[in-house]
């Protein structure tokens, strides 16, 4: 598939503003890459199943989600991966699903329109990874440090047994799980902590923020799926995966809500081992992840949003029965 592409003759030069910090998110670290030309720079919006990915971040073996999606831009694009500095808005474990996950890469020339990259982009990727989205991007967007809160979803399938539909994207807990008491406890992570007792450590010299604000934690009951969805400032390394695990035992009646303040108290993770480890990947998703209001204009000039094209039909073109 071909697409057209011009440059115009004021291009964003990016040169000074692009080199990636590492900085704490829900799943680890993530690595640097920084433009030597003056540069483009374009948003997508991704929803990806996680299955069978070994997390979002670039790794030459085994497969990633970042690697599926530079592979496609390379082919697109006709640039390398230092080129394209393709940044993830977080980094996502082994098995976690996607379905606002944002990134942002750069090229060294306009497009005229986006539907046609875009059309190719999701021609290339397997199945199991969509961009959903394309859209221009100003010089100040930074898919990772523009960010200003994320939101998760974790689904429990409640049953004594779970729907072959549903094993790929929920934790299937056989236990009658209380919902309301779970809400209870979820509510006292709401707020401005120490998340400290409730981060795994991640092997790296990297100094982490280890305070967080959560600004809601909600519990919903549909049918024997219950779905935890919680928003924040930020995440620890599987800051979520816990909370959710310390729920579990709430909703199954073996300890109290107000365990939850106590444990944060602490600032201790071995305090949190003491009565759960971390929920399973496969339930948890980033539903969306929220930016500066200020960094999310479009540059003057620059094409119009791809939502990927729909085709209509003039007439059937079946003969009427």
């Amino acid at each position: 598939m071909s697409y057209t592409v011009t440059a115009p003759p004021l291009p964003i030069n990016l040169n000074s503003s692009l080199t990636s910090p590492k900085t704490d998110r829900e799943e680890g670290q993530v690595q640097s890459l920084k433009p030597t030309n003056p540069s483009y720079k374009w948003r997508l919006l991704i929803a990806y199943d996680g299955t069978r990915y070994s997390g979002w971040q670039y790794q030459a073996s085994p497969p990633t989600v970042q690697c599926a999606i530079e592979d496609a831009l390379i082919k697109t694009t006709k640039l390398n991966r230092t080129d394209l500095c393709l940044v993830g808005a977080g980094r996502t474990d082994k098995g976690v699903h996607a379905r606002g996950q944002v990134a942002h890469f750069l090229t060294p020339f306009n497009y005229d329109t986006l539907d046609d990259v875009h059309a190719a982009l999701n021609g290339l990727l397997p199945p199991d990874i969509r961009i959903r989205e394309i859209s221009p991007a100003l010089p100040e967007f930074h898919a990772r440090f523009s960010a200003r809160g994320k939101m998760y979803r974790y689904s429990i399938y409640n049953d004594s047994v779970i729907c072959p539909f549903h094993r790929h994207y929920a934790y299937h807990s056989g236990y009658d799980l209380n919902a309301a008491v779970m809400a209870e406890g979820a509510a006292l992570f709401i707020g401005k902590h120490d998340f400290s007792a409730f981060a795994n450590a991640i092997h790296n010299d990297r100094i982490r923020d280890p305070v967080k604000t959560i600004s809601h934690f909600d519990v919903f009951e549909k049918g024997p799926v219950i779905e935890l969805e919680v928003q924040g400032s930020g995440f620890l390394y599987r800051q979520v995966r816990n909370m959710v695990a310390l729920l579990l035992q709430i909703g199954k009646r073996a300890i109290p809500p107000d365990i939850v303040p106590q444990i944060l108290e602490t600032k201790d993770r071995r305090e949190l081992a003491k009565y759960t480890w971390a929920a399973p990947p496969h339930g948890l998703s980033l539903v969306e992840v929220k930016y500066k209001e200020e960094h999310m204009g479009l540059p003057v000039g620059s094409p119009a949003v791809s939502l990927g094209r729909r085709y209509t039909i003039s007439r059937c073109k079946l003969p009427y029965y």
